[in-house]
């Protein structure tokens, strides 16, 4: 019976995995194969040390195209005393990469001579005269590349385990070698599971599932320098799974069962482990990915007579990983268990990522029992270097498209304050984070747009959406170069300039317009609900989907509602909150709500219908040092660019005339 989810720490269950395959002989290279040396052999780890078995060059070899001479001969040369050395006996012509002649030791550029006829005028070839004449002496072995320069034969050109780049190739062909020996790829099966899982490219209906595990799975082996094996989805019946892992076990070294492995009716992973061999561990604490099945599958093979009689069983093990089906938790159950398993299997060292330190932008709680993997983007504002998180749900695959690094926190830290100090595993180079705008502010999908435009400047630029107000906090905290805010003031009706002073005391600031843009309420197609105001929003048939606090949306809505007298408790869903327009459309396209406030763009991108209502002015808050650093000035560039500005206004509700417009620059000491 199938033990299951008894979360474990992290460190003990990679032990018991390295303990069992220590023991069943496995925590070792697998296997040797020597292959030709040409471009397939890029990549792979060499299982035995390369030795020269020549020297490169082989022979002495000139450096330049010039005349082979003794340094000797060329003793005493000057300007006002050239010496003459005759052709044949004392000198002879090579081109670069001739093999220098016994007799020479040295080779003078071909430019630093004077050819001569027998009659002592210049000679007609250059490379076949009479004699030539030197005005500067040359020192032994000048402009000679000596035998071995490069290899010498019998010297170690390459260690084991060392994973073969471009130019080794060529080291070891210099060395005299046709062929590597390598250590053999081990062959990993990825078994989908699920009822609900449909290939790539099918028509999805609801409660479809697209299988794309086992793509970015077999991406993430291939890259380790595994080679991945594919097999079909699998539906939930114990006795298919049963079969399709046995099956997978008898060709390959590594079975990744992905499955819906947390506790549960259809829960088939632990007990197929335990009906083919071992289980070791099923629950760990980790997040995302706690529940990860570790186990070894004993795999039978028979040796028959010509008869086909049973002579003898050999049972070898096998391990077998169950990955959880989320597509976070099954890319880094990979990452955490795989990779290090696939190192020691070719002999490589695990990957180690470069590890830089950060100070986190906003509190974050951890589980206390868990190893929590936090996805962040990194950026440098000021001196700062800044790690954001954010969304966290093991479903959302983007987060780690967009991710630049991973934050651990280990079991026992329940979370960090804003500003913590923390190390952050890179997942993107270093220069990529040089280059980064980062922008924490309210939402716009034409922020999407303009980070496509700016990749043309080299720049990227990344977004995080936690409102108007929160913008401009990160702003003076020092933890954003931009901040997009469309903040309205209830007394004045201005936009922005008066939460200046509020929010950002002390920080010089420019204020930039971006867009004009529509505000209004997006209900589903052919609006059922025929919601054409907010006075609608009061009816108890109409269920509505709000933003967060602080974001600019939320607080032009109160200040509508204001205006008519409707208070939130009068609207049923104001509660509910969205961090994004696209969250929001995203809402009522699903059924969640019947409307929600937003922009028509969003509205447009999940096909729903807009009812205009209001106008709105969307800026871009900018530090004075921002502004004027090199990194912003493709930004200001571009919004100059009648391309982007064209871009904007092909989408619905937007008008770009203010776009790049100084409205105001502050100095909030004043």
């Amino acid at each position: 019976m199938a033990v299951y989810l008894h979360d474990i720490p992290l460190p003990e269950a990679k032990k018991r995995l390295e303990t069992a395959l220590r023991e069943a002989g496995l925590w070792q290279v697998l296997g040797v194969e020597t292959i030709p040396l040409d471009e397939n052999a890029l990549g792979r780890v060499l299982a035995e040390p390369v030795w020269a078995i020549k020297s490169s060059p082989h022979y002495h070899a000139s450096a330049m195209d010039g005349f082979a001479a003794r340094a000797e001969s060329t003793a005493g040369a000057m300007p006002s005393a050239p010496v003459t050395l005759r052709f044949g006996t004392q000198a002879a012509y090579l081109d670069t990469g001739d093999p220098l002649p016994d007799w020479a030791n040295a080779v003078i550029p071909i430019e630093n001579v004077e050819p001569l006829d027998e009659k002592g005028g210049i000679a007609p070839n250059p490379r076949k005269p009479a004699a030539i004449r030197i005005r500067a002496s040359v020192t032994p072995w000048s402009h000679v590349r000596p035998m071995g320069e490069d290899i010498v034969a019998t010297q170690l050109v390459l260690p084991a385990g060392h994973a073969l780049k471009p130019y080794d190739l060529g080291a070891i062909a210099a060395a005299g070698h046709v062929s590597v020996t390598v250590a053999r790829r081990p062959r990993v099966a990825i078994l989908p599971t699920g009822t609900e899982l449909v290939p790539i490219g099918a028509e999805l209906k609801p409660g479809d599932i697209l299988e794309y595990n086992s793509l970015v799975m077999a991406a993430q082996l291939k890259a380790m320098g595994a080679e991945p094996v594919r097999f079909p989805i699998t539906i939930d019946d114990f006795e298919a799974i049963r079969a399709r892992v046995a099956e997978a076990a008898q060709t390959c070294d590594l079975v990744l069962l992905n499955a819906g492995s947390s506790a549960g009716s259809e829960d088939f992973s632990a007990r197929v482990v335990e009906s083919l061999g071992e289980l070791l561990v099923h629950g760990v604490a980790v997040r995302p990915g706690h529940p990860v099945i570790l186990g070894l599958l004993d795999n039978r093979t028979s040796n028959l007579d010509t008869r086909n009689s049973i002579l003898d069983t050999r049972i070898s093990r096998i391990p077998i990983i169950g990955v959880p089906g989320y597509p976070v938790s099954a890319a880094l159950t990979v990452e955490i268990f795989v990779e290090e398993l696939i190192a020691r299997w070719l002999g490589r060292r695990p990957a180690e990522p470069p590890v830089i330190s950060a100070n986190i932008t906003r509190k974050t709680v951890s589980p206390p029992g868990d190893d929590d993997y936090i996805r962040v983007v990194v950026g440098k504002v000021g001196e700062k270097t800044l790690a954001a998180p954010i969304a966290r749900g093991a479903g959302v695959i983007t987060s780690l498209v967009r991710a630049d690094g991973l934050v651990v926190l280990p079991r026992g830290v329940q979370g960090m304050e804003a500003g913590e100090a923390v190390s952050v595993q890179l997942m993107r180079p270093m220069s990529d984070i040089e280059r980064t705008i980062f922008c924490i502010g309210s939402h716009d999908v034409i922020l999407d747009l303009l980070a496509q435009h700016l990749s043309g400047y080299d720049r990227r630029l990344v977004s995080a959406n936690v409102g108007s107000q929160g913008g401009l906090v990160a702003l003076r905290r020092g933890e954003a170069h931009i901040a997009g805010s469309h903040l309205l003031d209830p007394q004045t009706g201005e936009y922005n300039l008066p939460y200046l002073q509020q929010y950002l005391p002390g920080v010089p600031v420019k204020l930039v317009g971006f867009v004009q843009r529509e505000q209004g309420l997006m209900v589903r197609r052919g609006n059922p609900k025929a919601v054409h105001s907010l006075q609608d929003l009061v009816r108890d048939d109409v269920v509505f989907i709000n933003r967060q606090r602080g974001a600019g949306t939320r607080v032009l809505l109160d200040y509508h509602l204001n205006l008519l007298r409707i208070t939130p408790k009068q609207i049923h869903g104001y509660e509910e909150e969205e961090y994004t327009h696209l969250g929001v459309a995203a809402a009522v396209a699903s059924g969640r709500a019947d409307c929600g406030l937003g922009i028509p763009a969003a509205a447009q991108a999940l096909e729903l219908d807009f009812v205009p209502l209001f106008h709105e002015r969307y800026d871009l808050v900018i530090p004075t040092a921002s502004a004027e650093s090199d990194l912003l000035k493709p930004l200001f560039e571009l919004m100059q660019s009648q391309l982007f500005q064209n871009a904007v206004k092909a989408l619905p509700g937007y008008d770009t005339s203010i776009m790049g417009t100084l409205i105001a620059e502050v100095n909030t000491n004043d």
